[in-house]
């Protein structure tokens, strides 16, 4: 059960864990938790707090927001962990887990991570490197004393966040999936839906001013007794007000502001820190002296000076700003951006929707005419995670963020750009008093007006538009380094912007004063939000766009939503909102990503780097992956029927993650031809589920094993096209192998959870360990498939829960190397001896078809040690494994990185 060292009172078990490295969020602030401010951490009772709520608040529901990426490691609480996982005692655990809350009337809101974002890549990428040092030190240890390592070394298993979304919705709980890292969208829904508080491990929600935050490590599932960590506390031992907390963890570093950042700053604080105890850590003192500098220095000139002129920010200014405004959610806004009342130029009568409810369609002016006087609030982007600043009248004196034009040395408005969340300075023209947005060089660091008023004091970089040869101003956006044009309809004097050649994307920009048109704004096809106007350069932002040069002087603003386009992948939008809205119900895995960014990721695999014969997850299952980016990018291919490359961020043994591999597209071959997408996710009619399989089994090659799958009862069907593939991709697979894959399902269907919790193997092999994870990969390949062809087979045969078990494998992979009988494989059992023979014969059977046959370890001979793949299209042995055949490389050595796959590099027939 939960609740680890036992009651959440015993402040050492609270220190350790709180103390954990590994932990998300502020550097250094959980340590600090736990050591120097214990008093914040206060014993609460979920039973308790949810009465309370009742009476508070009748006829409301307490809820919890779960961040469900922080309990994964807390919710396995299987003793083995080693051998690919412990689904049904998992599964089990789950299910003890949710009928507990619910039992004492608390509803859980479960809220997974959807994407990594480009802000948070670094780190992301930073803790994979860390994960394959662990899992070096894992498989080092099993070959050392042949068990597995202690808790201490734990690794969680491969697939677990996917296959937890699909347990708990399994188990009837409200499962989504964020559009961005979980962590904000967990702080907003608590904040917007009054919930009784957060429940995760991330000092990021000791940042957030939102509901309380409960700490799942301290969680005693018998008593529901656990920690609350009070941020008001926290503020009152460090001196500070809770919207400082902001810049406290920007200073300290974050997942988007690296630790090194400020670090000389620290210690300069530190340096002049008087107050220091002898007993403090040195993480302590820095915080403390931060903190100290915040409330006794940086307080004195609050709301008069910027922060660039008080802190060291360098050309970090735009991230150290990003990194802020990460933190405000939806309403909020931070004293620490700096604002003036007076003297606000503003545009006319320009409105946009700013609210980031969801539920909310609103439209706020953005601007307040000077003769209406017209109040202005200030709101939130959901995407930008940061408040949005807006013009204001000079009358009703409303603050607005500014910032300082380089040249006039005159102070300007900020514009935020929706998915950067950076601000970004108007630059205002003498002449024409319009407010014109302007964007930070990256390379520079110097701000570059993206257009003028007519008597601009800079000069503007100039390049002449395709239409009319004339000199346009331009501009570079910092993360795509891509040129920017802006250029003027001449038929709605309506100024856009034009991304550059390659991605041939238009967004509005802005409207000329004289035409007093409404800013062309984008409808978000799930919550039809209107979202400003400022963009970022990411091209993530979905805005109206114009992808055809030949139709630029059309009117973007007489756009209607229904036409309107996400700067995607994908350009239909019908289909896209279907992948969205599969993505945000936790239904489908990977195909909005795809879909939508071009761009997915892989976590680490317990994954042995010494062992030359077992080809990494990454690759094996690769050629399925270019067949389902073929299905959804579809429509996406260029005059040479060319689909664009996706971005794989997969992690690999030898692969140090510097750049994404470029994988192309590979064209599959579907009996009847390729559907389209809107065949099989619109068509309800019933031969098209014939259709749908036809479809799948082409992402594995499988076609011409159709008949032979089609007579395997459920849930094996799944499991047979998966081994069909593994076997007839990997030559080092043998038959021993297959016996144990077969043997471990038919066995586990009669087993229950705690016979098998009770089993243990005679000890623990480290090829076992590496097969099981690969099967578990398969798993999750197979759901991303199926997601993609339209759900043809039911996610639940699938489900490793239903058909693998790590140690029940593990014995049977055992049993088998050392030359076992089927029948003991079988435990004696008759009835799963025929099923035995009948899913061996499938998969022999369509091995065949490929010139593959599977044989016993004991007809090997010497060739087949550390080989991978099969003479055929693309490969010849070598003496230490398989290689393209124009490299002659092991598949260990194939350079990660920025490298394109052009074709199926990796198939073996």
């Amino acid at each position: 059960m939960f609740g680890l060292r036992g009651s959440p009172s015993a402040g050492a078990g609270r220190k350790e864990i709180l103390s954990r490295s590994s932990v998300m969020g502020v550097r250094g602030l959980q340590g600090f938790v736990g050591s120097t401010c214990p008093h914040i951490c206060t014993v609460v009772n979920f039973k308790e707090l949810a009465e309370h709520h009742r009476s508070k608040y009748p006829g409301c529901t307490p809820t919890i927001v779960v961040d469900a990426m922080c309990c994964l490691r807390y919710w396995y609480t299987p003793e083995s962990w080693i051998c690919g996982g412990q689904w049904r005692e998992y599964f089990s655990a789950l299910r003890d887990f949710v009928k507990t809350f619910t039992a004492v009337g608390i509803k859980l809101i479960f809220f997974f991570d959807g994407m990594v974002e480009q802000d948070k890549r670094d780190e992301w990428v930073k803790r994979r490197l860390k994960n394959n040092r662990e899992i070096s030190r894992i498989f080092h240890y099993i070959k050392s004393h042949k068990e597995q390592p202690g808790r201490n070394m734990f690794f969680i298993p491969s697939g677990l966040a996917v296959f937890t979304r699909f347990a708990l919705k399994t188990l009837g709980q409200e499962t989504l999936c964020s559009l961005q890292e979980a962590d904000y969208e967990v702080a907003s829904y608590g904040l917007q839906h009054n919930c009784l508080g957060i429940l995760g491990e991330d000092t990021d929600y000791l940042i957030y001013d939102t509901c309380p935050y409960f700490s799942i490590s301290e969680l005693c599932l018998e008593s529901l007794d656990t920690v609350m960590l009070c941020r008001e506390k926290l503020c009152e031992s460090l001196g500070l007000h809770v919207a400082d907390l902001p810049l406290l963890a920007c200073l300290l570093g974050n997942d988007i502001i690296p630790e090194g950042m400020f670090e000389s700053f620290r210690y300069k604080c530190l340096s002049s820190y008087t107050s220091v105890k002898e007993n403090f850590d040195k993480k302590g003192n820095i915080i403390l002296a931060v903190s100290d500098h915040i409330s006794k220095v940086l307080h004195l000139y609050q709301g008069e000076r910027k922060l660039e002129e008080l802190l060291p920010l360098g050309p970090n200014k735009a991230l150290f700003y990003k990194g802020m405004a990460s933190y405000l959610l939806p309403g909020q806004k931070s004293p620490w951006f700096f604002q003036k009342p007076k003297g606000v130029i503003t545009l006319d009568k320009q409105v946009i929707s700013m609210s980031s409810d969801p539920e909310s369609r609103e439209e706020v002016p953005m601007c307040s005419d000077p003769e209406s006087k017209q109040e202005v609030h200030m709101c939130s982007d959901p995407e930008s995670r940061q408040e949005v600043p807006m013009c204001s009248d000079p009358e009703p004196r409303q603050e607005v963020p500014m910032c300082s034009d380089p040249e006039s040395r005159q102070e300007v408005p900020m514009c935020t750009g929706p998915e950067s969340r950076q601000e970004v300075p108007m630059c205002t023209g003498s002449e024409s008093r319009q407010e014109v947005p302007m964007c930070t060089g990256p390379e520079s660091r110097q701000e570059v007006p993206m257009c003028t008023g007519p008597e601009p004091r800079q000069e503007v970089p100039m390049c002449t538009g395709p239409e009319s040869r004339q000199e346009v101003p331009m501009c570079t956006g910092p993360q795509s380094g891509q040129e920017v044009l802006i250029w003027t309809d001449p038929e709605s004097r309506q100024e856009i912007l034009c991304t550059g050649h390659e991605s041939k994307q238009e967004v509005p920009i802005c409207t000329d004063p004289i035409s007093k048109q409404e800013d062309s704004m984008c409808t978000h096809p799930e919550i039809n939000q209107k979202l400003p106007v400022a963009t970022d350069f990411e091209f993530k932002l979905e805005a109206l766009m114009c992808t055809n040069p030949e139709i630029k002087q059309e009117d973007p603003t007489n756009v209607g939503p229904e036409i309107k386009q996400q700067v995607t992948m994908v350009s239909d939008t019908e289909i896209l909102k279907i992948a969205r809205t599969h993505h945000v119900q936790a239904e489908s895995y990977l195909v909005y990503n795809i879909m939508s960014s071009g761009e997915i990721e892989c976590s680490n695999t317990l994954e042995d780097e010494l062992d030359q014969a077992l080809p990494s997850q990454a690759f094996i299952y690769r050629p399925i992956r270019q067949r389902v980016y073929s299905l959804l990018l579809e429509d996406c291919q260029d005059v040479a029927s060319t689909c664009p490359a996706v971005k794989e961020w997969f992690v690999y043994p030898g692969n140090p993650l510097r750049h994404p591999d470029l994988v192309r597209p590979l064209q599959m071959s579907v009996p009847g031809g390729t559907p389209s997408l809107k065949i099989l996710w619109l068509n309800q009619e019933p031969e098209m589920q014939v259709r749908r399989l036809d479809t799948l089994l082409a992402c594995f090659n499988l076609s011409s094993s159709r008949e032979e799958l089609q007579a395997v009862e459920s849930p094996f069907q799944a499991l047979c096209c998966l081994l069909i593939y593994l076997f007839v991709q990997v030559d080092t697979l043998c038959l021993e192998d297959l016996h144990a894959f077969i043997a471990q399902a038919l066995c586990l269907q009669g087993k229950s959870t705690s016979q098998l919790v009770n089993l243990q193997p005679d000890y623990i092999n480290p090829r076992a360990v590496q097969l099981g994870s690969l099967l578990v990969r398969g798993l999750t390949t197979l759901v991303l498939v199926n997601s993609a062809c339209g759900f043809p087979w039911k996610m639940s045969d699938f489900m490793p829960w239903n058909i693998f078990d790590g140690k029940l494998f593990h014995q049977k992979y055992l049993q088998s190397e050392k030359g076992y009988a089927v029948e003991v494989l079988l435990e004696q059992n008759r009835s799963r001896l025929t099923k035995f023979h009948n899913l061996k014969a499938v998969v022999c059977k369509a091995c065949m078809k490929e010139n593959r046959r599977i044989t016993g370890r004991a007809h090997w001979g010497s060739h087949h040690a550390g080989r991978w793949g099969r003479q055929g299209s693309g490969y010849h042995r070598t003496g230490s494994g398989y290689s393209r055949s124009s490299q002659g490389q092991p598949w260990r050595d194939q350079g990660p990185g920025s490298r394109q796959y052009e074709h199926d590099q990796w198939r073996r027939y």
